[in-house]
């Protein structure tokens, strides 16, 4: 049951900020200044959701982590201390920076600076989250790690 809360917490945290991402990359795209201003804001009342997820799911997987050991425990874990960390000094500070500069109606290079900044770390996170469902999954038995086979070797 626990690592099945584990993973929908998981699950949500990644949904949030693949939503965010996107959100922010399509709002610039294709759609006028009041629509990137209404997503900034929404991503910064997305928070409520994402920091609670994000901490449900660190503290899931540390209560899962202290009854395994393995490779795949010491990288899910050091993965987390990256997004924890991108998470609360760049993306937190980013979001409410952004939302609060596009309200005031200030698109300026500054803006569009710290927006490169949160993409990139919003892409970070992205892809450690989605590392580590992937190993998360393994772990579970749900995926099954391949072996390679070079050369002809058995």
């Amino acid at each position: 049951m626990k690592a099945k809360l584990h993973g929908s917490f998981g699950a949500v945290a990644l949904l949030c900020i693949a939503t965010f991402w996107v959100s922010t990359a399509v709002s610039e795209a294709f759609f006028d200044l009041g629509s990137v201003t209404a997503v900034k804001n929404a991503i910064l009342t997305g928070m409520w959701l994402l920091i609670p997820a994000m901490a449900a799911t660190g503290g899931s997987g540390f209560s899962l982590a202290s009854a395994r050991r393995g490779r795949l425990v010491e990288v899910k874990a050091r993965r987390m201390k990256i997004v924890a960390a991108n998470g609360l000094l760049v993306l937190l500070p980013s979001a409410y920076v952004l939302a609060s500069w596009a309200s005031a109606g200030r698109f300026d290079s500054a803006f569009y600076a710290v927006q490169g900044l949160e993409l990139v770390a919003g892409a970070v996170n992205i892809t450690l989250l989605v590392l580590n469902m992937r190993d998360g999954l393994r772990l579970a038995g749900h995926l099954q790690m391949k072996r390679l086979r070079f050369l002809g070797a058995k």
